[in-house]
């Protein structure tokens, strides 16, 4: 099976940003299967009885535990398969389970479906890096990333809007039916349109005979991630970042019914936009600018999300602030900017870093690390201070949770400003940009 890597595409640039635009299709199915859990978590909250830590844990620490143990297998076998085909299964794995959590009656039986979900979707974003850093040279890998990385804010907004429609017209469970199973046939779809390019195949000028390297063991490629001064301390600053977009992802929704005011229906309505219209200013403009400004300054990698998160930190004290629903969207509007400004910049040097062989499975350990500190930790790091708070705050605890999120922003601006000291002295990173 490994002669799929030796299959080039004839492509040219409409057809390199068709594949691009299908895949961040797929991918904004797969964030909107996880925003859906944010969106809903109110009435399922109500429904099911539950507490913000279990609502903290079902929309981060049982997805991430999984999500990201099967990122490092799936992209094992992404570096010697067929990518595509990979890709198919996982968001067809994902869209089914997505659907199955509309049958959950209990803790344990959602809790069940959104690890099923998590173990599908490690299939989804690692192979896809890759892929379109085999579509897309070096110098505009950036701007391909940051296009693909759309599937963020837009999965963001669709499961708000969607869900939330859905969820307020026809109940909590048949919302889930309705984002997941048409994620069938976009699995379909990919498998039609998608062809497998030759791996390394724009990197042979920069790379030489390296761009055309069998990958190396797995336990190799992990151990030269996790040495590598510049790709650690990248990752790092990635999870504390996450940490706090996706902390704030899961909690606006019940921040805004629950404390600000709003119904379901309103936050279906704006805040979905919201999220969405600001989430693809700032994720594509960060990748934009990463490319823009990096053969200036390859430290503008990093720089971009220090800017970025020193800028959340008076929107974050207005959110807090805001005595009504309408006053305290737009506060969150400037985080949803900002939020997700470190992912494309962050892949960008992953991806120009290493060898082409290597280049799935370290999207993968990037993962892994993002999403276990970050998905594994935020959301249920502000519900549990959430639930410690609740017998002082009640309902208000919430707001107690988001002022932890703080320290943390402080930290993950601190970790940038290392990663971009390291990025200033990394030599094949100045190879390949």
């Amino acid at each position: 099976m490994t002669a799929a890597t030796t299959t080039a595409p004839k492509a040219g640039a409409g057809y390199r940003y068709l594949v691009v635009g299908l895949l961040a299709v797929v991918y904004t199915f797969n964030f909107m299967d996880r925003q859906i859990m944010s969106t809903l978590a109110e009435p399922i909250r109500k429904d099911l009885g539950l507490s913000d830590t279990a609502l903290g844990a079902l929309g981060g620490l049982t997805f991430a535990l999984f999500y990201t143990t099967f990122g490092i297998p799936v992209a094992w076998l992404s570096d010697r398969f067929k990518r595509v085909w990979i890709m198919a299964a996982a968001c067809g794995i994902w869209s089914i389970f997505t659907a199955t959590c509309g049958l959950a009656t209990n803790f344990t039986q959602l809790a069940i479906s959104r690890i099923l979900v998590g173990a599908g979707e490690a299939g989804g974003s690692p192979p896809s890096y890759a892929l379109i850093s085999d579509y897309f040279p070096a110098k505009e890998r950036g701007t391909g990333l940051a296009l693909y990385s759309l599937g963020v804010p837009l999965g963001s907004m669709l499961g708000v809007i969607l869900g939330g429609r859905v969820a307020v017209a026809y109940g909590w469970r048949v919302a889930f039916f309705a984002v997941g199973l048409p994620g069938v046939v976009l699995a379909l779809i990919m498998l039609l349109v998608v062809r497998e390019p030759k791996r390394g195949g724009l990197d042979e000028i920069a790379l030489g005979a390296d761009a055309h390297a069998p990958a190396p063991p797995a336990l190799q490629v992990i151990g030269s991630f996790l040495t590598n001064r510049t790709l650690l301390c990248v990752a790092i600053a990635c999870g504390l970042s996450a940490f706090v977009g996706y902390a704030m992802l899961l909690w606006n929704p019940p921040l805004l019914m629950r404390v600000k005011g709003a119904t379901l229906k309103e936050v279906s309505d704006y805040y979905g936009w919201v999220i969405g219209g600001t989430g693809v200013i700032g994720t594509f403009g960060a990748g934009w600018l990463a490319d823009k400004l990096s053969h200036r300054d390859r430290r503008w990698y990093a720089w971009i999300p220090v800017i970025a998160f020193t800028l959340t930190l008076p929107a974050l004290a207005g959110l807090i602030w805001a005595p009504t629903w309408q006053l305290a969207l737009l506060f969150v509007a400037v985080p949803a900017l900002l939020n997700n400004m470190y992912l494309a910049p962050a892949l960008a040097v992953v991806q120009n870093a290493v060898p082409p062989g290597q280049r799935t499975m370290a999207g993968a350990i990037l993962l892994f690390i993002l999403n276990l500190i970050g998905l594994g930790g935020g959301p249920i790091f502000l519900g549990r201070v959430s639930d410690l708070a609740k017998p002082r705050f009640g309902d208000h605890s919430l707001l107690v949770g988001y002022a932890s999120l703080a320290p943390v922003i402080l930290i993950a601006i601190i970790a940038h400003l290392v990663a971009a000291s390291s990025i200033a002295r990394d030599k094949r990173l100045a190879a390949a940009i």
